[in-house]
């Protein structure tokens, strides 16, 4: 009985090996397939999408009415939350009449942390001297410091 048997995981074995074959080759023509058909897709990414037209520009009319619906959305949001809303029409002048504000303004720097910094900044400073570097001009180097902190 144990030769039927032998024979039996022999040609299972045989089969296994033709079906890795086989799944490796159906893997290999599938891949080449998604590569070439995937082309016209990478070749729109960043191209605008979700239904924008590239040469289209919006018009002052949309653009202000674009504006007024995210006001009122935020209106919604503050009265969702129990604050009071604000006039939109006012936002909308003050938007129209206020130049543009720096994103954030910087924030307070502690003494302290401005003093840590000079310490870094002149110990770099004694490093690139003794390498032969010339040194950099502290306070300048601590507002840059700074400004990338911020």
């Amino acid at each position: 009985m144990l030769a039927p048997r032998a024979a039996i995981i022999g040609a299972m074995q045989d089969a296994f090996g033709t079906l890795v074959w086989v799944v490796a080759i159906v893997g290999a023509l599938v891949a080449i397939y998604t590569l070439v058909g995937s082309g016209r897709s990478y070749r729109g990414v960043g191209g605008g999408g979700m239904g924008r037209d590239d040469d289209h520009e919006d018009s002052p009319q949309e653009r202000a009415e674009d504006i007024r619906q995210m006001i009122e959305a935020r209106n919604e949001r503050r009265e969702r939350r129990g604050e009071a809303p604000v006039d939109v029409q006012a936002e909308l002048a003050g938007l129209d009449a206020a130049p543009a504000a720096p994103a954030t303004p910087e924030p307070p720097v502690s003494p302290a942390l401005r003093e840590e910094i000079r310490q870094h900044v002149l110990a770099r400073n004694a490093r690139r001297v003794r390498a032969g570097a010339d040194p950099l001009d502290v306070d300048t180097e601590i507002e840059r410091r700074i400004r990338d902190l911020t």
